[in-house]
């Protein structure tokens, strides 16, 4: 990548350092970014992921104090070190404390297929540990990472190292990709056209989809949609919850606020209230925010 691309850092609260950068022009189409981060919670936090339309890798340079708040009260899952969460079609709860330190690399079913190797139905809707995945070379390029000086050495490091894995890893069925590219576009085209587009049925469609991405074809359309939405609301001057429903396809505002709870876990007005701090929900998809935003995840 041309070294004048800036790696943008922000300083939260927390004493959080995030730091942004784009990955390699040659992977894009495999890579939505790229976010370091560095910081301390006094106490215990709570963050929300909303459901997963990107594979989420998360290289940790230390051991960080993380569970996973599953439905059962009182019940917590540890997550592994370093975890790869596959696409999920509903929201992650997390529980975390003390130091946080590592980066995270939002990679598209392209670039996850490539890089793993693997179907990704084997990693959906779970978390799996990034060394369990890629083995020695997974611990070396942490270390590497880790020693790195600084934000730009590592995205660097980072940059070359997937572009050699990708770039020699399989690829995603042609038909797939197309699809993939088409829901997750401007505008979603409805599962029975798209099922003509690429030349098979909608069953057949469903099956190589959900077998290679981990979710059907529907449910990507779902979370790419609400994704727009938030995009939206994320603009200079949002428009109305109604007007976005409108504007992003939905039947009307119920049917946006059911998808909303669904994807997400709260109502729109609880998320709103919820990203006035940067900690508190996390979107993996970097085109939903403006970088240099009071949060920047």
């Amino acid at each position: 990548m041309d070294d004048r691309t800036p790696v943008t850092v922000i300083q939260e609260a927390h004493s959080a350092e995030l730091a942004f950068r784009a990955a390699h022009p040659l992977l894009a189409g495999h890579v939505l970014g790229y976010t370091g981060q560095h910081f301390s919670l006094p106490q215990a936090q709570v963050r929300r992921v909303t459901a997963l339309a990107a594979v989420m890798l998360l290289i940790d340079f230390e051991t960080p104090v993380r569970h996973l708040v599953t439905d059962t009260p009182g019940l917590q899952q540890s997550l592994p070190l370093s975890p790869v969460s596959g696409l999920s079609d509903g929201p992650l709860v997390i529980r975390q404390s003390g130091r946080e330190y590592g980066l995270v690399a939002l990679l598209t079913p392209l670039g996850a297929r490539a890089l793993f190797g693997l179907p990704l139905r084997e990693l959906a809707c779970r978390s799996v540990q990034f060394a369990d995945l890629l083995g020695p070379s997974g611990r070396r390029i942490t270390e590497q990472l880790a020693e790195a000086p600084d934000w730009l050495t590592r995205f660097r490091i980072l940059d070359d190292f997937l572009l050699a894995r990708i770039g020699a890893g399989p690829e995603l069925p042609p038909q797939v990709r197309r699809a993939w590219n088409r829901l997750t576009g401007a505008a979603a085209a409805p599962i029975g056209a798209l099922a003509d587009e690429v030349g098979w049925s909608r069953q057949h469609l469903n099956v190589r989809f959900r077998q290679e991405v981990g979710l059907s074809p529907k449910t990507v359309a779902r979370i790419a949609r609400l994704q727009r939405v938030m995009s939206l609301m994320r603009s200079a001057h949002p428009p109305s919850w109604a007007e976005a429903a409108a504007t992003c396809g939905y039947t009307d505002q119920s049917h946006l606020n059911r998808d909303f709870r669904l994807l997400t876990g709260c109502t729109p007005a609880t998320f709103r209230t919820l990203t006035d701090d940067w900690f508190s929900v996390y979107i993996a998809d970097p085109r939903v925010y403006q970088v240099g935003s009071r949060f920047g995840l």
